[in-house]
């Protein structure tokens, strides 16, 4: 029943995605979608704390489910594009700057935090499924997700 663990983590990331869009763009305004850059900087360290020392169920539920609700990759195109597209070129560019920058860090920095923590992981390791694995699954299903 692993497809049970990624979608009660989604329930929970999808709603707290859209509560802090709303949250940011009360205290900051509209000007610049702050709610998504802090969802995606978030969700990029979270995981990257999670793969380096949760379960395989745990990853299940907080890092396909909870961060990959959380996050998301098509809000930070689109608001892109509009900014750029309403003539606000210098937001549009700071924005692809703070949200990928951070963003693609926040793996090498959760493995920093991890560091005082005895037996965590130094780098990260492989994904807990591989591409194979997922194919495979498509054309033969996973006898763990049967009912």
């Amino acid at each position: 029943m692993n497809w049970l663990l990624v979608v009660a983590g989604a329930a929970v990331g999808a709603p707290l995605r859209y509560l802090t869009d709303r949250a940011a763009r009360a205290r900051f305004g509209p000007g610049f979608p702050w709610g998504t850059f802090l969802v995606n900087v978030t969700g990029s360290f979270v995981l990257g704390l999670l793969t380096g020392v949760a379960s395989a169920h745990v990853h299940l539920l907080l890092g396909t489910g909870l961060c990959g609700a959380l996050t998301t990759y098509s809000t930070f195109s689109y608001e892109t594009l509009k900014l750029y597209e309403d003539g606000d070129k210098g937001y549009a560019a700071r924005n692809v700057a703070a949200s990928l920058v951070p963003g693609s860090r926040g793996p090498a920095r959760a493995l920093a935090a991890l560091s005082s923590v005895p037996n965590a992981p130094r780098r990260l390791p492989p994904p807990p499924c591989d591409h194979t694995h997922r194919t495979r699954s498509l054309i033969r299903p996973d006898p763990e997700d049967s009912p």
